[in-house]
């Protein structure tokens, strides 16, 4: 047994945890939890709704916590109201969540003198905190972690390792950033200057709201003038790039390997799948969503769900991928009614089919 695991545990036991209600062998015996795919003959799995329902039967797993009124299965259950609670206080009894040991501000960072640090402060080995920046309390930094000059950090926050926070970053409370993020890089800015390139102005800024979270390898650059903002509770999934002056409202939820051109905002609970681009200055309103790979080159509405490339209304969008489907049969088609026509004008009888 692995040295993290729990010993095996009644359902009995797992049941009384959860509040659940057990049909079948309270007295049976698990030593792990797993999904439905993984689990082995002494685990117990989870199945989240009816639907999915039928794929028990082809899972291993000695017990199931199901939703509350499934009734009798083909093996014993928990029923409980809310699944995935239920299953998740199950996998930490037994996989539970390692407990980080304190270091408090380690010998091996760099911190500067006039840095603030707020009480509880965890800085870990080779991280480096610079000039005047304020970090509130029981804020984490992790190892290589670079928090530049002027930055004010909310408190309750971490920085995972190698998280980079450009001068003047700004970040609420209770914010999770990433291994490897980076706020407050530069622009994609240029002018053309004597035949050369030169870069615009970057003397803005990032701003993060509360409890945001930032993926890993994620990159949100600063302002040309002003910030760029995040708003609060807004989640942003790994190698994600939010490019200057943008205004990303609060909740949104922005998936893997999306790319938001510069001036562009958002309302809130938007929602942007993966691999999602949009053009700069544009406007997403409220509560719109953008299914995976859309190209948004224009402002979307609230409340609208759009699809594709060019991004348009999903019901459009349907009706095109259900009518190039048939692209095949309808050139057949059309090849054989412009032969019928050739023979038409050139006075040959018609075929049977089209006489009849």
């Amino acid at each position: 047994m692995d040295a993290h695991s729990h010993p095996t545990t009644s359902l009995e036991v797992l049941a009384a945890c959860v509040g659940g209600e057990i049909r079948g062998n309270a007295s049976l015996l698990c030593d792990s939890a797993a999904t439905l795919e993984t689990a082995g003959p002494q685990s117990i799995t989870l199945v989240d709704t009816a639907e999915r329902m039928h794929l028990l039967a082809k899972s291993r797993a000695a017990a199931a916590v199901v939703p509350r009124g499934t009734g009798e299965l083909d093996r014993t259950t928990i029923e409980v109201d809310d699944v995935h609670a239920a299953f998740a206080t199950i996998v930490r009894h037994f996989r539970p969540q390692r407990m980080a040991t304190p270091v408090g501000i380690s010998p091996q960072a760099a911190v500067d003198p006039s840095a603030q640090l707020g009480a509880g402060c965890e800085i870990h080995p080779f991280a480096t905190i610079g000039a005047d920046v304020v970090l509130g309390e029981n804020v984490t930094v992790h190892s290589g972690c670079h928090v530049s000059a002027g930055c004010r950090i909310g408190r309750n926050t971490v920085l995972h390792a190698g998280a980079s926070l450009y001068e003047d970053t700004i970040v609420g409370e209770r914010v999770i950033v990433h291994a490897n993020a980076v706020l407050g890089a530069n622009g994609f800015g240029y002018k053309v200057v004597d035949g050369r390139y030169e870069l615009s102005a970057q003397l803005g800024w990032v701003e993060l709201g509360d409890d945001v979270e930032v993926g890993a390898g994620t990159t949100i650059d600063r302002g040309t003038y002003g910030p760029t903002t995040i708003g609060e509770g807004t989640k942003i999934d790994n190698m994600v790039m939010i490019a200057h002056n943008c205004r990303i409202g609060r909740h949104n939820m922005i998936c893997s390997q999306v790319g938001v051109a510069g001036s562009t905002s958002t309302g809130d609970w938007v929602v942007m799948a993966g691999q999602v681009g949009v053009r700069d200055h544009v406007h997403i309103g409220d509560g719109a969503i953008l299914g995976a790979r859309s190209g948004v080159s224009n402002d979307i509405p609230a409340k609208t769900t759009v699809l594709g490339e060019p991004a348009i209304e999903l019901r459009e969008r349907k009706l095109q991928l259900a009518t190039m489907t048939k692209l095949p049969q309808m050139r057949k088609q059309l090849k054989g009614l412009l032969e019928r026509i050739a023979a038409l004008e050139a006075g040959e009888p018609c075929d049977r089919q089209e006489a009849a």
